[in-house]
């Protein structure tokens, strides 16, 4: 297990210095002059100062939660690419009670937005988990669909101004609506300029994406009910034959990946800095939860990480327009993150070579 957890972190630790070395190359390219100031940036932004270090957390909650999705379902056998579609239909759930539950105690009122923004997630990951359970229709398949309707129906919803009492095609949530701070804010603030001081918009949604990550790893490695799920995802005969009821974990494992997707959802929309819009575009926080869940090599504490870190890099990304195109800052974020989907090459690959260094120490 100490060489499984050092090769664990090697892994990471390869794929990402490869990936900085790539996207300095292509800074290099672009701008000699401008790119050892803006890599700099990028590399030091989340630890210049408290503001952005809350920032960096606070972009961190969704993704962590896109990434716990993704890797719950990948440790069950299951590769949940419909995490996007589980976030949009959470956010839309959750921003819906928002506006529309006013009567409602403001903390009772947050907490049923929470709940049944995971629920709505977990109903729409059943779906590709009903179909690969009864029909074998691959999950991936399906989930790229479940995306694309969920996309669209977000859209639809959203026009609706019955539903929303909203104008311009577009919702955000009254402030009394949105996550508590707990004090967050003070703690998490920097003095921008002589007299003006500026703080992180962090939140409560932070500590329930922790949470969370804590117990998704204690249902995976605690439980009775992880160890079906991860023999399944094993091996799915040999659990059938063991008597594990193979259709049910499939659902199961879907339901939880996209609750956790949903989840992710509310916590973006109820920290009042972004809005619902109706539109065509998919959002990112799916696709990014991909690769922190293969840069966390899919334990949920990694993730929690793996989620800062790629939070750190967006951030540290943004601060450097000044001097690059957004097109080649979107490509150097975009490098770095995909050789992050080949830590488990890496570690395929350090595992041999390390693992004969280890034979080779207990032969002398």
């Amino acid at each position: 297990m100490k060489r499984d957890s050092i090769m664990s972190f090697l892994s990471s630790l390869v794929v990402l210095v490869i990936g900085l070395f790539v996207g300095f190359l292509i800074l290099l390219f672009s701008n000699p002059g401008a790119a050892a100031g803006a890599f700099s940036t990028i590399l030091t932004f989340g630890f210049s100062s408290m503001r952005n270090i809350g920032d960096v957390l606070h972009g961190a909650t969704p993704i962590i939660m896109t990434g716990l999705s993704v890797a719950f379902a990948f440790k069950t056998g299951l590769f949940n690419i419909g995490a996007t579609g589980q976030f949009a239909f959470g956010g839309l759930v959750a921003i819906l009670i928002g506006l529309n539950f006013q009567g409602m105690p403001d903390g009772l009122r947050i907490l049923f937005a929470l709940v049944a923004a995971t629920a709505a997630g977990a109903a729409w990951g059943a779906i590709p988990g009903l179909l690969k359970a009864y029909r074998n229709v691959h999950e991936v398949i399906s989930c790229i669909m479940t995306n694309y309707i969920g996309m669209f129906l977000v859209g639809y919803f959203v026009e609706q101004h019955a539903f929303f009492a909203i104008e311009n095609r577009s919702a955000s949530l009254p402030t009394n609506s949105n996550l508590p701070t707990l004090g967050l804010d003070r703690v998490f603030q920097s003095e921008i300029l002589p007299g003006l001081i500026r703080s992180s918009d962090i939140n409560a949604g932070f500590f329930i994406a922790i949470f969370m990550a804590i117990v998704i790893y204690l249902i995976l490695n605690k439980t009775t009910f992880g160890y079906e799920l991860k023999a399944c995802g094993f091996n799915r005969d040999a659990a059938k034959y063991a008597g594990i009821n193979e259709n049910r974990n499939i659902v199961a494992a879907m339901m939880i990946s996209g609750a956790l997707a949903g989840l992710g959802g509310a916590l973006l929309y109820l920290s009042g800095t972004v809005h619902i819009a109706a539109g065509n575009n998919l959002l990112p926080y799916g696709f990014t939860g991909i690769s922190v869940a293969f840069l966390g090599l899919s334990n949920p504490i990694g993730i929690i990480f793996s989620g800062a870190l790629v939070s750190h890099l967006f951030l540290g990304g943004a601060r450097i327009q000044l001097n690059f195109p957004i097109e080649i800052v979107e490509i150097v974020i975009s490098i770095i993150i995909y050789f992050c989907a080949f830590v488990f090459l890496v570690k395929t690959f350090l595992g041999k070579h390390i693992g004969k260094l280890f034979k080779g120490g207990e032969k002398s």
